[in-house]
C-alpha cells in the first residue's frame, strides 16, 4: 500500500472522527476546536495524496478512486454533521453532495467510453473553498457581516462555485451524453 493510498484510507477514518467531534461540540468550544484541526489535518491529506503520487509517479487506478471518493465522503460526512447541529443549511448540502454525485456519474458515463474527465480548475477552486468553508463552518466564528456570520457567506461562495465547476464539467464534456451506443 503506498502512502498516497493511505492518506486517502486515513481521509476516510478522520471523516468519522470529524462527525463525531462536530455532532459534540455544541456548547463545547474547545471540542469545535478540535474538530476544525482534525477537518483541516484530512483536507490537506486531499492535496497531498495527490501530489505524492504525482510526484513520485505512483498513480494507479486505486489511488485515483480512493482520492475522489475519500474527498467526497469527508465533505458529505462533515456537511451532514453541520446539518444535524443546525450549523449549515439542508439546502447548502444538498447542492454540494449533488453535484459531487453528478460529476461522479459524469465520469461514469464518460468511463464506458474509456474517456476520461479530468480534474478542472474549478474544481480544485472548488474543493478549496468547500474546505474553508466546512471549516469556518464548524469554527462557527461570531463574524457577522450584514444579515449573515462569515460562515454562511463561505458556505455561499462554496455553493457558487460548486455549481460553476458543474456547469464547466458539464459543458466540456456534454458529447459523453449525444455518443450513440451500439448493441
Amino acid at each position: 500500500m503506498s502512502i498516497p493510498n493511505l492518506l486517502a484510507i486515513s481521509r476516510l477514518i478522520l471523516t468519522l472522527v470529524v462527525m463525531a467531534m462536530i455532532l459534540a461540540s455544541p456548547g463545547n468550544r474547545a471540542m469545535a476546536v478540535a474538530a476544525a484541526v482534525v477537518f483541516v489535518i484530512a483536507a490537506l491529506t486531499d492535496f497531498a495524496d495527490g501530489y505524492l503520487a504525482r510526484r513520485w509517479r505512483i498513480t494507479t487506478t486505486l489511488g485515483a478512486f480512493l482520492d475522489t471518493v475519500a474527498d467526497k465522503i469527508l465533505v458529505a460526512g462533515a456537511l451532514f454533521a453541520l446539518v444535524e447541529i443546525g450549523t449549515t443549511s439542508s439546502w447548502v448540502a444538498f447542492i454540494i453532495v449533488g453535484r459531487e454525485i453528478a460529476i461522479m456519474g459524469l465520469r461514469s458515463v464518460a468511463a464506458l467510453d474509456a474517456s476520461t474527465v479530468p480534474p478542472s480548475i474549478w474544481g480544485k477552486w472548488k474543493a478549496t473553498i468547500q474546505f474553508v468553508a466546512i471549516t469556518f463552518a464548524i469554527l462557527k466564528l461570531d463574524v457577522v457581516i450584514g444579515p449573515f456570520r462569515l460562515d454562511q457567506w463561505m458556505m455561499g461562495a462554496a455553493v457558487v462555485v460548486s455549481v460553476v465547476s458543474a456547469g464547466d464539467y458539464f459543458s466540456r464534456f456534454r458529447s459523453v451524453f449525444t455518443r450513440s451506443r451500439d448493441g
